[in-house]
């Protein structure tokens, strides 16, 4: 009867032990999955420090959709300094004083009830270059987690210069130099602050705003821009990137 009964619960036991393997199978690759993508991520952060990123999901996307896109990798160097000025002023006044989220905005927007952005020059940065567009949690939560990575690897000036170049300011236009030529006719090193400013001004909407064609409202936001850029300069918080 003891031997039955110690028989029964081998039995049981291997039933159960059935059951239990797939499920460790799949936790093992689910995890290997994880650590292998963690690896991948960190080891382009620190890639793109060195080599400008090739193409983001926006930019292929637009690719597909409209079957060209203007775009021409600039060197921060050959960006006139009121452009990097005015897009920080526009964007996030505050970029030299924190990493990676700025505390002072998020609680503004809360206490707003979410409807303005939050989002520092950082956090755009990661979702134009490692994620993609749209409101998602899931997207936000990768945004939180590889924006600091990025702070932590990346300086000022090449979170700026990245901006610089793969930010949409336009239908179909990606980067500075495209939209100094685009709008204006003119080299990014040669934009004046009136143009800077307006280029800055169509970057919550790029798609449905023109620099060179702005309506009053654009006016009136690119004004202060240009006046946001001569205070950074003035009181220090462009240093970090000049």
């Amino acid at each position: 009867m003891a031997k039955r009964t110690a028989n029964s619960r081998k039995k049981k036991a291997r039933k159960a032990d059935n059951r239990v393997q797939p499920v460790k199978w799949v936790m093992r690759w689910v995890g290997r999955i994880l650590v292998g993508g963690a690896a991948l991520l960190v080891a382009l952060v620190v890639l793109f420090t060195l080599i400008n990123p090739p193409i983001t999901h926006t930019i292929w996307s637009e690719y597909r959709r409209l079957g060209a896109v203007e775009r021409d990798w600039m060197p921060l160097e050959d960006i006139a300094p009121v452009m990097a000025r005015s897009v920080v002023a526009a964007e996030d006044a505050n970029f030299c004083l924190h990493w990676g989220f700025d505390v002072e905005a998020i609680r503004a927007a809360i206490d707003e009830g979410g409807g303005r952005g939050a989002s520092t020059l950082s956090q755009q940065v990661v979702k134009n270059v490692f994620l993609w567009q749209g409101r998602s949690w899931v997207r936000k939560a990768l945004e939180t987690g590889i924006t600091p990575l990025v702070e932590l690897v990346w300086s000022k000036r090449r979170i700026v210069e990245v901006y610089l170049n793969v930010a949409e300011m336009g239908e179909g236009v990606f980067g500075v130099a495209a939209a100094s030529r685009h709008y204006f006719g003119v080299e990014p090193d040669k934009l004046s602050p009136q143009q800077a400013a307006r280029i800055a001004a169509v970057l919550p909407n790029p798609r449905e705003r023109s620099a060179a064609n702005p309506s009053a409202r654009l006016r009136k936001r690119a004004a202060g821009i240009m006046d946001g850029a001569a205070t950074i300069a003035a009181d220090g918080r462009a240093a970090c990137f000049e």
